[in-house]
């Protein structure tokens, strides 16, 4: 089963940064990471760093857009082992806080090793994938 999170964002309002932007400050620092491409940023920290083998865990997710760039209307979050070709055995589900801001509930990874992150995000007929991979151990 694909772990998915669909999320619609009903205004394209929000946090906008430039290219030295500090997108997602208010996120734990030691923990926090972020990834960036065709003009917005995922800024994300999750609840327990190291991320853990076989534990659930939550996302703090903030997402931030190059000036005169408006917000993405979707993001999908799913995470996969590209070496393995499988993902998640679990649903996550996703709630706005506003303002760009989001908690993703219900990860998990269930076995150590290369994990992938994968953000997608749309706006209009613009769409990117971004992705981040972690070694879990």
């Amino acid at each position: 089963m694909r772990a998915w999170l669909a999320l619609v964002v009903l205004a394209a309002a929000g946090p906008v940064f430039g290219a030295d932007s500090d997108c997602g400050s208010a996120l734990p620092a030691a923990a926090r990471q972020q990834v960036a491409g065709a003009g917005w940023v995922v800024a994300w920290a999750p609840s327990r760093w190291p991320i853990p083998v076989g534990q659930h865990f939550s996302l703090q997710v903030q997402l931030c857009a190059d000036a005169g760039r408006a917000l993405p209307t979707v993001l999908r979050v799913d995470a996969d082992m590209p070496a393995h070709r499988h993902g998640m055995n679990y649903r996550t589900t996703v709630k706005d806080l506003g303002q760009g801001r989001f908690q993703a509930e219900g990860l998990l990874f269930h076995m150590p090793g290369r994990w992938r992150l994968r953000f997608d995000l749309g706006q209009g007929a613009q769409a990117a994938r971004l992705d981040q991979e972690l070694d879990v151990r």
